[in-house]
Parts: C-alpha cells; sequence; structure tokens
C-alpha cells in the first residue's frame, strides 16, 4: 500500500498552526514507512533539510506549477503515474481530479463566520475548494468536535463520514545551551512581569480585547508588559494601530514569529497565555502553555473549552472587562495558580502527536480498504 501526501503545508519558513500538524504527521508517517506501507510527498519544491529525511519507503517528490498546483498539476500527475493507492491531504483542499480514495483533514471554517476577515481571492478558495474536497473525500478528519458540527450543518455532511482526531502539543523544551541563548532575548526585550499571546496576527484572535483589557490591567499593575508573538496574518494594521493610539508602545510587545526554542521561553517565563479568539477550530498554544506550566485564560468560544475542560480560566470573549477579572482573580490567588497548572499538566497528557499520528493513519488505511472489500 502507498499513500500519496500533499507535504507543502509542512514546507514553509516559519510553521504555524496547520504547518505545524502537517510538519508532525509527516514526522510520525515517516517512522512506520515499511515494505508494506509506503509514503510518496508531493511538494513544489525541493524539499527543505528540517524535513523528515528520505527513506527507502518515505520519499519526496517534485511537481513544478506555480498556480492552480492542486488543481491541475497534482491531478495529472497523479493520473499519469498511477503509484499510490490513497491520497491524503492535511489542510482542506483536495486535488481536482483523483483517481484513488481521499482523505482530508479540515481544520476550521472560519472563513464561513468571519467572511469580513479574509481576502477575497483567499475566501473564495476556502468556500468553493473546500467545499468540493469534503465533498469528494471517502473521509473527513476534523480536528475537534466543534469542527465537526460546523461541516455537518454548513456542508450536510454525514456524521459517519467524519471522524474527530485531536492535534497534539510538541513546543520545544531547551536544553541548557538553549535556555541560555533564549536567556539572551529576554534581556534584549527587557521583559520580566508579562502577559502572553501566542498566535497569527488577524482579526478573528481578537486581540483588540485583549489589550483594551491590558490597558485596564496596567492601572493596578504598571510592571507589566503584553507580549504578542507571531506573524503577522492579513488586516493586521488595525491592532499596530490601536496600541500606539492607546499609547501602550513601550507596554505592548510584538516580536514576530519566534524559533520554537525561544517560543518555548516566553511559555515558561510568562505570568499567563491569554487566548481571546472569537473562533479556533482547534487552540495548539493552549496546550503547548499548559506543557510548560503557564496558566491558560481563554475565550469561551468553539472549541477552545472543548480542548481545555476545566484547566483553563474562560471569559466571554466580547467583554474586556470580564477579561479583566480573570486576570485579577489570577493574579491575587497563587492557589488558583497553582489549580490551573496541575490540571493544565494533566489536560494535556490526553494529547501527542504520536496519538494524531497513528489515529491518522488508521483513517487513511481504512478509507483504502474500503473500496477493496
Amino acid at each position: 500500500m502507498v499513500i500519496g501526501v500533499d507535504g507543502n503545508e509542512a514546507h514553509v519558513k516559519n510553521r504555524v498552526g496547520v504547518g505545524v500538524y502537517t510538519f508532525n504527521l509527516l514526522k510520525y508517517f515517516q517512522k512506520q514507512a515499511k515494505r508494506e506501507l509506503g509514503f510518496i510527498i508531493f511538494l513544489r519544491h525541493h524539499p527543505s533539510f528540517d524535513l523528515p529525511k528520505e527513506t527507502k519507503y518515505f520519499h519526496y517528490q517534485l511537481i513544478k506549477g506555480r498556480f492552480l498546483w492542486s488543481q491541475i498539476f497534482l491531478p495529472l500527475r497523479l493520473y499519469l503515474k498511477r503509484d499510490i493507492d490513497v491520497f491524503f491531504s492535511p489542510a482542506h483542499y483536495l486535488p481536482r481530479f483523483c483517481p484513488v480514495p481521499q482523505v482530508v483533514t479540515i481544520h476550521d471554517l472560519a472563513y464561513l463566520y468571519f467572511e469580513k476577515d479574509f481576502l477575497k481571492k483567499d475566501l473564495y478558495q476556502l468556500k468553493n475548494w473546500t467545499k468540493y474536497s469534503v465533498n469528494q473525500a471517502r473521509k473527513i478528519i476534523a480536528v475537534s468536535k466543534t469542527t465537526k458540527k460546523d461541516l455537518i450543518k454548513s456542508y450536510e455532511i454525514p456524521e459517519d463520514k467524519i471522524e474527530v482526531i485531536y492535534n497534539g502539543a510538541s513546543c520545544c523544551h531547551p536544553e541548557r545551551g538553549a535556555k541560555r541563548r533564549v536567556e539572551g532575548s529576554k534581556n534584549k526585550l527587557k521583559i520580566k512581569n508579562f502577559l502572553l499571546f501566542v498566535g497569527t496576527l488577524q482579526p478573528r484572535k481578537n486581540l483588540a480585547v485583549l489589550i483594551d483589557a491590558f490597558d485596564k490591567f496596567l492601572k493596578i499593575n504598571k510592571d507589566f508588559k503584553l507580549a504578542i508573538v507571531g506573524k503577522k496574518g492579513w488586516l493586521y494594521e488595525e491592532i499596530f494601530q490601536k496600541v500606539k493610539e492607546m499609547k501602550l508602545g513601550r507596554k505592548v510587545i510584538f516580536t514576530g514569529h519566534v524559533p520554537e526554542k525561544q517560543l518555548a521561553w516566553f511559555y515558561k517565563n510568562a505570568f499567563c497565555l491569554i487566548m481571546p479568539s472569537l473562533y479556533e477550530g482547534f487552540g495548539i498554544p493552549l496546550l503547548e502553555a499548559m506543557s510548560f506550566d503557564c496558566p491558560v485564560i481563554a475565550s469561551f468560544s468553539s472549541s477552545l473549552p472543548e480542548v481545555g475542560a476545566d484547566a483553563c480560566l474562560y471569559f466571554d470573549p466580547k467583554s474586556p472587562d470580564e477579561l479583566l477579572e480573570k486576570l485579577k482573580l489570577l493574579k491575587d490567588s497563587n492557589q488558583l495558580r497553582k489549580d490551573l497548572i496541575e490540571k493544565g499538566k494533566k489536560r494535556v497528557k490526553e494529547f501527542s502527536w504520536e496519538k494524531c499520528g497513528k489515529e491518522t493513519l488508521e483513517v487513511i488505511k481504512n478509507a483504502y480498504a474500503s473500496i477493496t472489500v
């Protein structure tokens, strides 16, 4: 049996979200590759050095094509050289035509709920190509029960066609040498007491509410800062403008994307992680924070309560005042902080990339088996 995989989401410089998911699945697939189970990973560009190494039964194949790669160039390759038994896409889009059964992972349907927060080109692709993919797929993987419910509601997909498989969490725990290098970043940024946000800068991350709550928190905790860690997404300009207008430039630090080892330092040293999102398909930073004994305050929306369970404090994402109250609670109670950390340690153990990879591979195998019986 040979499985074809679209590996492009893992083949990016700064991996977040879907890129982290795809990269960890490729690492798992590479370990499982053997004579009876081969993998061909299709890429637009030659594989970078940090992707899992090729083996006899796990290798990369370059398919050139600048535009509409998954809609034209990939399908042509699959038809002209029929050397796979099943195809897996880790991120929404399946080939427009494919001669074998297909499995696709859907991470979220944010584009249906927050249309104004997406660029027109991206919105068109997400709407139309995702609809095609979920209809063509033999099996669909949803990263949360929330995403599964959204798929059933929005696309009228039969419930038994969708399998829920949770993400893992794998932020790097630095060794001594790496820790010293990251400590240098601390001194450079002059951060001591700080609240933390981790994620791509875009409207649905709801940073405006976080900044409003932080401004009020500062009035009673003047020595704190807010570290916003993550790359710029789309429509991010208003976030920077808000900080400027509120004269918080010295208190709000935008780091951009940071390497894993540096991100680990932020988790380890933050007062807490805050996830104020209006919508998340899963929310990997929530688990990453828990793995570093970092308490979490999250919005009570979409999948976050599903993932965080009782290991987080929750607030209404539209209410800066409610977020402020949760921050005060955490600041005033060492016992609450300890309880959240202990609950987080237990909660994060229920998720792993090993488990995610194993369950994903099982779904892919079953999709193939369904046509051979």
